[in-house]
């Protein structure tokens, strides 16, 4: 069974970073593509960024590009998001998702979730 557990979430001010992790267990197949999404109160859960097994395939939603990073490190089952610039409206629960196949960006083409941390940005 795959598992997926989220990290690094908590409080910053307007500008600053954070960097969240998700650390993976479970057949390497089932966790070929790995991203992040959130959603904040009263809104639907977005995009907001993916990346495939080998890194070759990375995907960001434009509201975080250029100041969100996405990476992986396979060797230990683990996908990070660094988080800079951070904005208000960046603040949301951040929840960690995988799947099989090619990196894609809508929410029903995950397979596993993570249960979210919570991000919070004050201005």
């Amino acid at each position: 069974q795959v598992q997926l557990v989220e990290s690094g979430g908590g409080l910053v001010q307007a500008g600053g970073s954070l960097r969240l992790s998700c650390a993976a267990s479970g057949r390497p197949s089932s966790t070929s593509v790995m991203g992040w999404f959130r959603q904040a109160p009263g809104k639907e859960r977005e995009f907001v960024a993916a990346i495939s097994w080998g890194g070759s395939s990375i995907d960001y939603a434009t509201s975080v590009k250029g100041r969100f990073t996405i990476s992986r490190d396979n060797a230990k089952n683990t996908v990070y998001l660094q988080m800079n610039s951070l904005k208000p409206e960046d603040t949301a629960v951040y929840y960690c998702a995988a799947r099989r196949g090619v990196v894609a960006t809508p929410e029903y083409e995950y397979t596993y979730w993570g249960q979210g941390t919570q991000v919070t940005v004050s201005s």
